[in-house]
């Protein structure tokens, strides 16, 4: 008899009820997921996980081979490369299992509390999982069903995709209410300081200039100090005009060649979103001719936050759209992999970054 193979299976709050209301039929996923779906077969098991929850809510047996269909069942995508399914078991966001129940019990969840390189397992889906860390899934989920418990859940956090309309321009989105000024939890917290003290060592040690936001320059993370930084520029280049100037000394951080910005980057680990990314355009829209790339930086749980106002209709006038010039990058990715690169930065390029970050693009189906 061949052996079940184990799959994460990533929902947000929207997306899960969304299935439930179909009848909990079939598993979609993107298009671009499609080679990893043929692979699935019948009897094989689903590991049905609530991102920015943070919870494991179900176990899906697939129950066919892989097919397209484009049959409405999500809102905000289509998600056309399925799987029909049955229900082994299903929980609430209030009495799924917390990831960090199951810290001591995943291999994937290694180093958990310690680095973020766990998180790499949870970026994309379908993923085959080992067999040890799907039984362990499964028999946490079975235990839950049989003892409840119940903990609340913050409705923003179950909030999926705002809904995206077509327009003349694309595919934008039209948030229902602007994004709340909240502190976002983090096992380990991350600082706006932090984030951008480790990007500008980054491009200093890369041998690039760095510009440092014009009201940031006197903070500190760690004991260091911005001013310390040995490719610190104090004037920006003198080919852009006093309003492009303006703009630009408040963007978070540049890297610079001479005279040419190589990357711009804005880090939103608590603030909106939106005020960042009216920065970056405002730059494209007075510099239109300039090839920058952009990138926004936040925490992994606030990527939906950060690709829904990317698509808003504002940013979609730009040409090309902000959606296709900006791309994100998980602060907890970007941490692990300065780590690992730290004694070879001399000998990486910018272009790392491109690896490293997601686009901010949403594919129309």
């Amino acid at each position: 008899m061949t052996s079940r193979n184990y799959w994460l299976d990533l929902f947000t709050g929207t997306t899960w009820k969304e299935f439930i209301d179909a009848g909990g039929k079939a598993s979609g996923f993107r298009e671009s997921r499609w080679k990893a779906v043929q692979q699935m077969k019948p009897g094989d098991y689903l590991l049905c996980y609530l991102t920015r929850v943070g919870r494991f809510i179900g176990v899906l047996e697939v129950a066919s081979a892989a097919f397209r269909d484009k049959t409405q069942i999500w809102r905000g995508e289509v998600f056309p490369c399925r799987v029909k399914v049955n229900t082994i078991v299903t929980l609430t966001p209030e009495t799924a299992v917390p990831l960090d129940q199951l810290k001591d019990k995943l291999t994937v969840l290694s180093g958990y509390g310690k680095s973020w390189t766990w998180t790499g397992h949870f970026r994309g889906s379908p993923t085959k999982w080992k067999p040890a860390d799907g039984e362990a899934v499964i028999n946490a989920i079975q235990n839950a069903q049989k003892s409840p418990i119940v903990r609340p859940v913050e409705a923003a956090t179950l909030l999926g995709w705002p809904k995206r309309l077509k327009s003349k321009t694309g595919l934008v989105t039209v948030p229902e209410k602007e994004e709340p000024q909240r502190e976002v939890a983090q096992p380990e917290p991350v600082v706006h300081a932090e984030i951008q003290w480790s990007l500008a060592k980054l491009g200093s040690d890369m041998g690039m200039d760095v510009w440092v936001a014009r009201n940031d320059r006197g903070r500190e993370w760690a004991g260091h100090h911005f001013t310390e930084l040995a490719r610190l520029r104090e004037d920006l280049p003198v080919q852009f005009d006093e309003a492009t100037n303006r703009t630009i000394e408040l963007i978070d951080l540049l890297w610079l060649k001479g005279n040419a910005i190589v990357a711009a980057f804005e880090i939103e680990s608590t603030t909106l979103i939106y005020s960042g990314l009216l920065r970056l355009s405002d730059l494209v829209a007075m510099q239109p001719n300039l090839k920058i790339s952009l990138y926004l930086v936040a925490p992994e749980q606030r990527r939906d936050e950060v690709i829904a106002q990317a698509n808003r209709k504002t940013f979609s006038q730009l040409s090309p759209p902000m959606n296709k010039m900006c791309r994100f990058i998980s602060a907890e990715a970007l941490r692990d992999r300065i780590a690992q690169i730290e004694k070879l930065t001399r000998y990486i390029s910018p272009e790392f970054l491109v690896e490293l970050s997601e686009s901010c693009e949403i594919t129309e189906p």
